[in-house]
């Protein structure tokens, strides 16, 4: 039986890399140039924040510039399929989210295999979703919100991340716990998704916190719910799903750093070792804490064990080339999403949800 999730995570404090005097030396040679950090969502999401941060802190302790390039499209096949093909030499990296282990069971053809074409580095943090409206939307809490949907079948819509995103199997999630018909609008990336709802052209909105909590903080958007075990510092009034509904629904998003396959060894643990020096300091774990993440930095071996246990396991047999993929969709949803909520939980439990750990 492999590992679970629970075991991979709650042994990440533990581990220890350790490489010899020669090879750490070898690796102080890396990065001699500028290295390029890819985001396969729009500028404004979650996964683009987060690789901004840590590429700003790669760059001040590593001594050259890692930049953020934004390269959307296709649900974030293209940006991943960009760092698939990239040279194996440390100098390409990406910042892999939800879609990147997702794609491959909601798409007939990607171009590429989260396994055989990447080495993992380090799983960074984690953010929860919120469900949120326009302020024109007339409910005020997330059961009027129910009631309101289901009184107009197909009539509303929602705004997500991009089809296959996190964000979209959460939607996905919420329709399925609760039997409601709403429509998909699927975006670029998280800060589009808001904006459309900002703008009144999608009634609501799934998304991740970082992004969703500036908004509803300043009443552009009408927070109903939190899709988390327990609710957040920065939306204190609002309730969770469980809380509001009696249905427990949680759904995490996540942020990982990944090289091509590859990538020497010494380079995956140098940037392994600083993505944990990066989070050790308080100062830093306020900052994401204060932005809506939890800090994790597991090692290259349980992130790489963690993809192959969110993997959606024997669901791609239900994926059809000219369907929209609603019901793989809403499978993904329960079988991927719960699981990272779980995974997560794991990693509270195990460090006494103090942040600072580098797990």
């Amino acid at each position: 039986m492999g590992p679970s999730r629970r075991r991979i995570l709650a042994l990440a404090g533990a581990a220890v890399f350790a490489p010899s005097a020669a090879r750490w030396g070898w690796a102080q040679a890396y990065p001699s140039r500028p290295v390029r950090v890819i985001v396969p969502v729009a500028a404004g999401g979650p996964n683009d924040t987060t690789a901004r941060l840590f590429a700003q802190k790669l760059t001040e302790i590593l001594g050259q510039q890692f930049y953020v390039e934004n390269l959307a499209g296709a649900g974030g096949n293209l940006g991943i399929g960009t760092a698939a093909r990239a040279g194996p030499d440390g100098y390409t990296l990406l910042a892999a989210g939800g879609n990147f282990v997702i794609n491959p069971s909601l798409y007939t053809k990607i171009p590429y295999d989260p396994e055989r074409d990447f080495e993992a580095v380090s799983l960074m943090c984690s953010s929860p979703h919120v469900l949120a409206v326009h302020p024109s939307v007339p409910a005020s809490n997330v059961t009027e919100f129910i009631a309101l949907a289901k009184a107009s079948p197909g009539k509303l819509s929602y705004a997500s991340a991009g089809r296959g995103t996190p964000a979209h199997l959460a939607g996905e999630l919420f329709k399925l716990a609760f039997g409601v018909d709403m429509t998909h609008v699927p975006f670029t990336g998280g800060g589009p998704a808001m904006t459309a709802t900002l703008g009144g052209h999608t009634p609501c909105v799934v998304s991740a916190l970082p992004t969703g909590a500036p908004y509803a903080k300043a009443g552009n958007v009408r927070a109903l719910a939190m899709m988390s075990v327990k609710r957040s510092l920065l939306l204190p009034d609002v309730p969770t799903m469980a809380e509001a509904t009696g249905t427990d629904l949680a759904a995490d998003i996540v942020t990982g750093l990944v090289a091509p396959a590859g990538t020497p060894r010494e380079i995956i643990g140098l940037l392994h070792r600083t993505i944990a020096t990066i989070v050790a300091p308080r100062d830093f774990n306020d900052r994401l804490l204060a932005l809506g993440f939890d800090p994790v930095a597991s090692t290259p071996d349980q992130f790489a064990d963690w993809i192959k246990i969110e993997m959606p396991s024997g669901v791609k047999s239900f994926a059809r080339p000219t369907s929209p993929c609603s019901n793989l969709v809403t499978l993904c949803a329960t079988t991927s999403l719960r699981s990272v909520s779980r995974a997560n939980r794991a990693v509270q439990l195990q460090t006494g949800a103090t942040a600072g750990n580098a797990v």
